[in-house]
């Protein structure tokens, strides 16, 4: 097990598997440029990982950008790079190679909130609360809402976004927020289950298959259908395919 630690991050390979942390547990894990630059490092080391998990250390997964810091630093300048580079991040888990799961436990807010419905997956402790409450201080959460509205429903986006107010886990799984809610207990190793489970697929199915997805989740129905086309004559025409559908076709049969 291969284990490094930053002052921001924890980072752990398990087999094929890399665990991202967040390790800035007196600020909620929150979402500072150096944080930010950190977590793209930790994607960018992490392209040949079968999956990536991202979770947070301490009594909560994220609570958002660094307030702190973006009031130490009041010009318009900074405020834009800063959300630039929020962007390119979440950018960057869609477009990386490997699934990523967000592993959820405590306050997932604003920015934080953005994360999980940045991920292709996530999985939440019972105890899990999300929110978009930038508006509580007078600042709407228009770039997590960019996420948000891609994960859930649009009156369900809305709602959180113009109220600020906590959603529980069990609201977030019904809104398609999170795929699965688990005691807090048992959140580590259903994570690590999910993890093991889509690792395991043809790597070639899963890379392709997600860059597919979100290439066709926004075109036209007609481009649609064309972009898939594309990537199933691409999988079709992959060694390990041919090599796991002779192999089935193949099979013994009783």
């Amino acid at each position: 097990m291969d284990i490094a630690a930053t002052e921001l991050l924890l980072t752990e390979r398990r087999g094929a598997i890399a665990w991202v942390t967040l390790n800035r547990p007196r600020t909620r894990n929150a979402l500072s440029a150096e944080m930010m630059t950190a977590i793209e490092a930790a994607l960018a080391d992490a392209r040949d990982a079968r999956v990536v998990v991202i979770a947070g250390n301490g009594p909560g997964f994220c609570g958002g950008h660094d307030l702190r810091e973006m009031r130490a630093r009041p010009t318009a300048a900074f405020q834009a790079a800063l959300f630039a580079q929020c962007s390119r991040m979440m950018q960057a888990i869609a477009n990386h190679p490997a699934p990523v799961i967000a592993s959820v436990h405590g306050i997932a807010t604003a920015g934080g909130c953005q994360l999980v419905a940045a991920c292709d997956l996530a999985i939440a402790a019972d105890d899990a609360r999300f929110a978009t409450s930038g508006v509580n201080l007078g600042l709407f959460c228009s770039t997590p809402g960019v996420a948000l509205a891609r994960a859930v429903p649009r009156k369900a986006a809305l709602a959180m976004l113009l109220t600020g107010d906590f959603v529980p886990a069990s609201e977030a799984l019904a809104m398609g927020l999170v795929n699965r809610v688990v005691p807090a207990a048992e959140l580590a190793t259903a994570t690590m289950a999910l993890a093991e489970k889509i690792a395991a697929k043809e790597r070639c199915a899963i890379e392709i298959g997600k860059r597919t997805f979100y290439r066709q989740i926004e075109a036209p129905l007609a481009r649609a259908y064309a972009i898939a086309t594309e990537a199933m004559v691409e999988n079709m025409m992959a060694p390990e395919t041919t090599a796991a559908i002779d192999a089935f076709i193949n099979r013994p049969r009783s």
